[in-house]
């Protein structure tokens, strides 16, 4: 094998590298804000909301992410005059902000069921403490519903984050350059098959256990009182 095409194109690797840890960073970010609603609608008595939040989650758990990838990068295409009109085609246009979407809304689907799980959870005694005590709902959500949700939940919310890290190698079907992106090029240029996948697997296992490695430091410290 010859290892000599690895550091020829060693810079279109870490632009790739960057690029795969930028989507995931705000896929994750806008997911879990998405998350926290989708399962707040879900847990409300409004029949509209738990709908509204169940149909979301039913689409973007029951398709594929290349599908939706595809709906949404290329399938935008087919409503361009009405994104004009209220002036979102600019961005529907740009497969950076096609897969950031899409990689939201799908890690916020499978996160907002961890998550409503995980305020179900939430120890009932601890609740009518609050409420003894005197605490709004706003309160009771914020000092003891949300922080024991994310512990109960974060094990189960880690392992998500690494499934959507490594789920943004789809994102190179609409022409972004990440990882796998960057490989496919590469490989194209120089058939160099088993060395440019060798060291895309050795950068993917690198964010991996870096996640990894920091989920547990975060896991000890939510659970440090248990």
């Amino acid at each position: 094998m010859d290892w000599s095409v690895i550091f020829e194109y060693y810079p279109d690797f870490i632009d790739g590298f960057w690029v795969t840890l930028q989507l995931t960073s705000l896929a994750v970010s806008i997911g879990f804000l998405i998350a926290i609603l989708l399962s707040l609608m879900k847990l409300s008595k409004n029949y509209a909301l738990k709908w509204t939040s169940e149909s979301i989650v039913f689409f973007f758990r029951g398709t594929p992410l290349l599908v939706q990838l595809y709906l949404v990068y290329y399938g935008s295409g087919q409503f361009r005059d009405e994104l004009e009109n209220i002036g979102l085609w600019v961005y529907f246009r740009e497969a950076y902000f096609c897969a950031v979407l899409t990689l939201a809304f799908n890690t916020a689907a499978y996160s907002s069921e961890i998550f409503s799980g995980a305020i179900k959870a939430v120890d009932k005694g601890e609740l009518e403490a609050g409420k003894a005590y005197g605490m709004s709902n706003f309160k009771l959500y914020q000092r003891i519903v949300f922080p024991n949700a994310l512990r109960i939940s974060w094990s189960s919310y880690a392992n998500e984050i690494i499934f959507i890290m490594q789920a943004t190698s789809l994102v190179s079907i609409i022409t972004l350059l990440d990882l796998t992106g960057v490989a496919g090029r590469v490989i194209s240029k120089t058939f160099a098959i088993y060395e440019v996948y060798i060291a895309v697997a050795i950068l993917y296992l690198i964010i991996t256990y870096a996640l990894v490695f920091t989920f547990t430091r975060v896991e000890k410290y939510l659970n440090r009182h248990v």
